[in-house]
């Protein structure tokens, strides 16, 4: 039975959670910031302002303590990436946001279940996959979910 390989998906996942959380933050910056020009520096913002971006951070950080490692992992990957890299996640975020619900739990089961497969096997079926047409690739995916 042939299988994708998750490392994309898996890093568009891995990404994509705090992808998530970054763009929820700049989502709340941009509307606390002035409607025209550029929004402020960090220094710039009001303690209200900066409570507000944080907010769902602490929430998540608090509510989630197995978590922590991993939250802190991916903001310090975050800081690594370089702007293209960047602007690749955010586009996985973006795709992950206009999924629907049940794209999204297939998504995950998808993910896990790749990474139980070797190396080398997922090496193999990224590789097959790259040279599929998007209709190939879905024609491909219905039959594997069968």
């Amino acid at each position: 039975m042939n299988r994708l390989d998750p490392a994309p998906a898996a890093r568009r996942l891995t990404f994509g959670l705090l992808g998530v959380l970054l763009a929820m933050c700049l989502l709340t910056a941009h509307a606390a910031a002035p409607a025209a020009g550029t929004p402020p520096a960090w220094e710039q913002l009001t303690p209200a302002q900066r409570e507000q971006l944080i907010a769902p951070l602490r929430q998540r950080w608090n509510s989630q303590p197995q978590s922590r490692a991993r939250i802190l992992q991916h903001a310090q990957r975050w800081q690594q990436l370089a702007p293209d890299q960047r602007r690749h996640a955010q586009r996985g975020i973006q795709r992950l946001e206009r999924m629907t619900p049940q794209q999204r739990q297939e998504l995950r089961a998808l993910y896990q279940h790749m990474q139980q497969l070797p190396e080398a096997e997922r090496r193999r079926l990224r590789e097959r996959l790259r040279k599929m047409t998007p209709e190939q690739r879905r024609a491909w995916l219905q039959q594997q979910k069968q």
